[in-house]
């Protein structure tokens, strides 16, 4: 099948949406995100990713960052310094190194996106030292970042068949991995917070991320 186009320009005022979308998904999910950590968790994911996306769209109603580069560092910013735990540095690094990988440039395509996603998915991997597989966040989002290559509804895809692969693994990171088989038959949260975040940006790009030639 040949490669999609990258599609026209993603500018500043779009991330803006797709992270203020992010903050609205995360409220809606909060509960199931918490229910999901209660099982092999702090019972805590939803609500300090709750806490953190709330912050993030507070600052971006009040600030409009010129670039997308600069929109995805501010947030990035938000998250490290509201969300505690491991979640906040783990998102916030995503989204920073997500914005220095775009730089500067005013307008950025799917397929710079997918880059700086690849790129900013290594770093979440070298923080934690985790890789696919340990039953974390990187289950969705390392598909989710080869899928963007192609497309935004592929890469929703993607990640949530990443997030549901999960369920069967014993978790070998995180605190989930203190409890060894018993972490088996549960969803990772993180995996399924990125998903979410991943869905959301799809559908924040809207009908044409699924055509062919399109986005």
């Amino acid at each position: 099948m040949a490669e999609q186009q990258s599609g026209p320009g993603l500018d500043a005022a779009f991330f803006i949406r797709w992270l203020t979308a992010c903050a609205a998904a995360v409220e809606r999910e909060a509960a199931h995100l918490t229910d999901l950590d209660a099982a092999i968790g702090d019972a805590d994911h939803g609500s300090n990713l709750q806490r953190g996306f709330r912050a993030v769209a507070e600052v971006l109603a009040k600030e409009a960052p010129a670039t997308p580069g600069a929109v995805l560092t501010l947030a990035g910013r938000q998250l490290i310094s509201t969300v505690g735990g491991a979640s906040g540095p783990l998102y916030g690094t995503l989204l920073r190194r997500m914005g220095k990988g775009l730089g500067d440039a005013a307008e950025v395509d799917r397929r710079q996106l997918a880059d700086a996603l690849g790129q900013a998915v290594a770093a979440v991997a070298q923080l934690g030292g985790a890789k696919a597989g340990d039953k974390t966040m990187l289950d969705a989002l390392e598909p989710a970042a080869l899928a963007l290559a192609r497309s935004y509804t592929g890469a929703a895809q993607a990640a949530e068949q990443g997030a549901e692969s999960t369920t069967p693994l014993q978790a070998r990171k995180g605190r989930a991995s203190y409890l060894g088989p018993r972490s088996i038959g549960h969803q990772d949260p993180g995996a399924t917070s990125a998903a979410l975040l991943v869905a959301t940006l799809a559908e924040t790009v809207g009908p044409g991320a699924s055509t062919e030639g399109g986005q």
